[in-house]
């Protein structure tokens, strides 16, 4: 699934990381999204997103958070966490359960976009510089690429929290939600 690639794309333009002259504009699932033209983004973003794409497929990937962080502080400001919950394969590697219509998937995946975008009418304005990191949650037993590093949870005192749409595959169910710093 592209589903990583454009969510982060779509948290990363419409918080305003990167400048809007440094994203292009493609079709999927319906809509219009905005991906980077950056060539250090995506030098960042390539690898990262084929690890997790390899994580998805092998059923290891348990969560994925963007986290947003002040530059001058590195106080973070918001968490982006998208949960995935894998369905149980039987013998022959099929989904014992579940059957869906790919209509229906890009729709859902639509819905969770579109709710990226509406985000921006009550998350609060991010003030300073910011940067944004990509925390990637797997089971103990997986082994991660040698240049990774571990990090904590990179959690938000005094925060809010939204539940965003979920959407799910045959084989996974994605729930989102964000987290940020509350203005108190």
């Amino acid at each position: 699934s592209h589903f990583p690639d454009y969510g982060i794309n779509s948290i990363l333009y419409q918080r305003g990381l990167y400048p809007g002259d440094t994203f292009k504009r493609e079709k999927k699932y319906g809509l219009t999204l905005l991906v980077t033209n950056d060539s250090k983004l995506q030098q960042f973003l390539e690898p990262l997103l084929k690890q997790v794409e390899y994580w998805l497929s092998k059923r290891k990937l348990k969560r994925l958070v963007v986290v947003i962080s002040e530059i001058k502080t590195k106080e973070v400001m918001e968490r982006w966490q998208f949960d995935i919950q894998t369905e149980e394969m039987n013998e022959e590697g099929e989904n014992s359960t579940r059957q869906k219509d790919e209509k229906k998937i890009k729709q859902e995946m639509s819905d969770v976009i579109r709710q990226i975008t509406a985000s921006v009418t009550f998350l609060p304005l991010l003030e300073e510089p910011c940067s944004f990191d990509v925390l990637i949650y797997t089971g103990k037993e997986t082994e991660a690429p040698a240049d990774w590093v571990e990090s904590s949870a990179c959690l938000i005192k005094n925060s809010e929290q939204v539940q965003l749409r979920s959407f799910s595959t045959a084989v996974h169910s994605v729930n989102t939600n964000v987290q940020y710093k509350a203005d108190f």
